[in-house]
């Protein structure tokens, strides 16, 4: 055949193959989510196999492992008792509470380690929503931003590096970055959860953190977060989002979920200069460790080939529960 263009010629060796690659993974992509609780032992989640709430003692433990395969963020998420959730969820701002201490126990253990965490109230509120709930059943977004905001101080004070508003209440950004320079933390980044969609992708998590929405026979609790966060037939409305985080002082975009919605991610990565992070969520990760216990699937390479696609579509950061398996088996080769 009398062919010009044989694109076959840049595959043909994984010396020339590595030379040609457009893009790659490395350990330091990864934010390594973890979910900490009040007890003495570790937990193992059903839904998540490999996952595990974490005691404080062992989560610094963890946090080591991570540090020693190259990951350089942690994402911090609390598993709290019962007996401390209330309908509006102020336990989120106890400076003695789980979350501070845990920043604080791995801040001083490992300085360097970037600490981040998640700015919502679901997993304090007794109704199960990321805010506060009328007694109409109606998600209040000004008054849950009032105690967004003192969660995040809260959390800059025990030295986190990155505040991660998972909430979707409107004007949330702005109102966090204003408290946070107020309280002279113009240091402390925020990680916005930009295109957080009403998605089914989340139940393992909320096995994780018992944090699902709940009925209530005193009031209607509303049976899922559709009102406030993003529903999965909207791409545009991403950008919009975006722009106003922009505005508001965000210093990195994030998409979540992240597989099912890579052309969300894409646009994103047209749209804006900032920094773009996809969460690899919960339903993802347990999709994937399901088939690969069946045997139907190899794990690593699926695993790495899901990652390495978080990045070809335009993320620079991934939040991922693999990882360490992931940053092991990338420095094996």
């Amino acid at each position: 055949m009398d062919l010009t263009y044989r694109p076959r010629r840049l595959r043909r060796s994984p010396a020339i193959r590595s030379m040609v690659r457009e893009h790659s993974l490395n350990a330091a992509d990864f934010i390594y989510p973890l979910f900490v609780h009040d007890g003495k032992d570790v937990q193992a989640i059903s839904a998540m196999p490999g996952a595990n709430r974490w005691s404080m003692d062992a989560l610094i433990g963890e946090v080591e492992r991570a540090w020693a395969l190259g990951v350089r963020c942690v994402v911090l998420f609390p598993k709290v008792d019962e007996a401390l959730k209330t309908e509006d969820g102020a336990e989120c701002f106890n400076e003695r509470g789980l979350i501070p201490r845990a920043i604080k126990a791995v801040k001083k253990e490992f300085p360097e380690m970037t600490v981040m965490t998640d700015v919502a109230l679901d997993p304090y509120s007794s109704d199960g929503h990321d805010g506060i709930v009328s007694s109409s059943g109606i998600v209040l977004n000004d008054e849950t931003i009032e105690f967004l905001c003192r969660q995040a101080v809260v959390q800059a004070q025990a030295g986190a590096d990155l505040i991660g508003p998972s909430d979707m209440m409107d004007g949330r950004v702005g109102a966090i970055r204003e408290s946070l320079d107020e309280e002279g933390f113009e240091h402390v980044g925020i990680i916005s959860y930009t295109a957080k969609y009403s998605s089914a992708y989340y139940g393992p998590f909320r096995v994780a953190l018992d944090s699902a929405p709940r009925a209530d026979s005193q009031k209607p609790i509303p049976k899922d977060k559709s009102t406030y966060q993003m529903d999965p037939a909207n791409a545009r409305e991403a950008i919009t989002e975006a722009q106003l985080d922009e505005q508001e002082g965000a210093d990195i975009l994030m998409v979540k979920p992240g597989l099912a919605y890579m052309d969300i991610i894409y646009r994103l990565r047209q749209e804006s200069e900032l920094p773009i992070a996809a969460y690899n969520v919960s339903g993802e990760y347990a999709m994937v460790k399901a088939a690969a216990e069946r045997g139907w699937i190899d794990e690593k390479s699926v695993v790495l080939e899901t990652l390495l696609s978080f990045k070809r579509a335009g993320a620079d950061l991934i939040l991922t529960y693999h990882a360490c398996d992931a940053a092991h088996w990338l420095s094996k080769g």
